[in-house]
């Protein structure tokens, strides 16, 4: 399948249901998925976007000894924070699928048939162990220095250089829990997939699709392959997750990250069923045959495990499934001036924000600050001043334009366009395309595009003479098709407005920029922002 009939997965990386999202976590993978879903539906493609919450991560265990729970009720409290504030961003995403039982024999499935295809290795290798606790550390329960930028790091994979620290890589490790726990080393067996042996596909995969990707993604890749590639754990001696099946590690549970995959794979069925769009088996909307076209969304600092790790959980099943056409990743999105931290309470919870400001202004603002390919600030007075200033004054002056434009003309039947109006009008929707489509794909050019097309259309909208009956320099026909298809390349970011004229039967599909004639319809203001009054402190957020 190709073209407009090719069916889309859009994958957003899974939240860990250690807390709520902040505005750093919206304004990368969730917006931006959400944004390009959101584009291809409006072209007339079928698309599933989707993610889930990551229940298995070791930082739920390190936040709910911090904040004096458990496990069990931070995952239920944060997953319906999560739930809440994807809603409440207006995604596409038609909820979080339940971490049930289904979702625990897909992963199990999805590993059962690897180990069954003799995929994974048994390694002994030494892994740092907190004495006095009696407890093996990995990702969230130990931190250090990183091995490769010497950058303050987690377990798992730095943040800073994206570069992997399994075992007993990190230097200085230290018990997140209790920093004065000793930390020191025991060997242990565990299962492990050999990325090294995929190699060669590897290199053939990234040759053809990296040149899709952002400079830093594409440059922590290529760094990761001048090296041997790292084994990646499947089991690990922990007590947080799913139960390991495997007779070589009894007692050990699958390592979270293991669990990418499946998990994809789960939610994709899980959103289809809800769209009446399901049947067959958990993996079936991801099989080779049916050619989905497959996009990740996800920040810098997954780049090791959604570009690599997971990448490898789908060779190392042949040519089962598809794999991803591209991974679009986002830098960190600071907080006037530093970055984001649950810790210190320096955050805004997107629900707060979305409460205060009018949800197309967010939306808006995150996407035009977007840290697409270096960091980016966010601050409230910014969000206020930018959105009054370049969006929502001259988007009411063009509104107030068009409503005087239009004055005298007959709208009892669609008004006639030129050839003139119907180039100028799919120009700008070429102008959007680019914006919108891989491998060029960004929110900020898309809103930048929005701002400079209004100021055309304010001075082309000023032209018109509605009571000279289409004799003006510029027809009101000319006028109403370029207004319309700049609402429809607009609407993928401003979806409370592309609802309202959906609602008033406004054509909003974006194959609809050379139509003939337009009927008339009003174009809708915008709700202005106010003076920021100041938002409470986070008190609790996820990784």
């Amino acid at each position: 399948m190709t073209g407009r009939t090719r069916p889309a997965i859009v994958i957003a990386a899974t939240p860990t249901s250690n807390g709520d999202l902040h505005v750093g976590h919206m304004a990368g993978p969730y917006l931006s998925g959400d944004v390009y879903a959101r584009y291809l539906r409006a072209d007339g493609r079928p698309v599933i976007y989707t993610t889930c919450t990551d229940d298995s991560q070791s930082y739920v265990v390190s936040t709910a000894h911090r904040r004096g729970t458990t496990p069990e009720e931070l995952v239920e409290t944060s997953t319906a924070k999560i739930e809440r504030s994807l809603e409440a961003m207006g995604t596409l995403m038609v909820g979080l699928p339940p971490i049930d039982d289904r979702y625990r024999r897909t992963v199990l499935d999805y590993v059962t048939d690897l180990h069954a295809a003799d995929r994974f290795r048994l390694r002994t290798v030494r892994l740092p162990y907190a004495k006095n606790a009696g407890r093996f550390l990995y990702d969230g329960l130990v931190s250090g220095t990183c091995p490769v930028c010497m950058a303050g790091s987690c377990g798992g994979a730095c943040e800073n250089c994206g570069h992997p620290n399994n075992f007993d890589e990190l230097i200085d490790p230290k018990y997140t829990i209790d920093p004065t726990d000793p930390v020191v080393y025991r060997e242990q067996t565990i299962l492990v997939l050999p990325m090294e042996e995929y190699r060669d596909r590897l290199t053939s995969y990234y040759a053809s699709r990296t040149p899709r990707w952002r400079p830093h993604a594409k440059q922590l890749i290529g760094e990761l392959l001048a090296r041997p590639l790292p084994d990646v754990p499947v089991t690990f001696p922990g007590t947080w997750g799913i139960a390991a099946p495997f007779p070589e590690t009894p007692g050990q549970i699958l390592y979270p990250w293991i669990e990418g995959m499946p998990a994809a794979m789960y939610s994709t069925w899980w959103s289809a069923n809800q769209l009446g769009e399901g049947g067959g088996d958990t993996d079936h909307h991801w099989r080779a045959e049916r050619d989905a076209e497959l996009v990740y969304f996800h920040g810098f600092d997954n780049v090791y495990h959604w570009g690599l790790v997971d990448l490898v959980m789908l060779l190392a099943h042949g040519d089962r499934y598809v794999t991803p056409e591209s991974n679009v990743c986002n830098e960190f999105y600071d907080l006037d001036g530093e970055k984001f931290s649950t810790s210190r309470n320096h955050l805004i919870w997107s629900a707060d924000l979305l409460a205060e400001v009018p949800r197309d202004l967010v939306r808006f603002f995150l996407a035009l600050t977007a840290p697409e390919y270096q960091r980016t600030n966010f601050s409230r007075d910014a969000l206020h001043a930018v959105t009054t200033r370049r969006l929502v004054e001259p988007w009411n002056e063009l509104a107030e334009a068009v409503s005087l434009a239009l004055v005298g003309v007959d709208a009892s039947a669609p008004l006639r366009t030129t050839e003139d109006g119907r180039h100028r009008a799919a120009a700008m929707m070429e102008r959007f395309r680019l914006c919108y489509e891989l491998p060029n794909f960004s929110l900020g050019r898309a809103a930048e595009t929005v701002i400079t097309q209004l100021g055309r259309l304010r001075a082309l909208a000023r032209s018109v003479d509605g009571r000279r009956n289409g004799h003006s320099p510029v027809p009101p026909g000319d006028l109403l098709l370029e207004t319309r298809t700049l609402l429809a390349c607009a609407a993928p970011i401003l979806i409370d407005v592309a609802d309202a004229l959906l609602a008033e039967g406004v054509d909003l599909a974006l194959a609809s920029a050379r139509a003939e004639s337009v009927p008339a319809f009003r174009f809708p203001p915008l709700p202005s922002t106010t003076t920021p009054t100041g938002l409470s402190p986070a008190l609790d957020g996820a990784r």
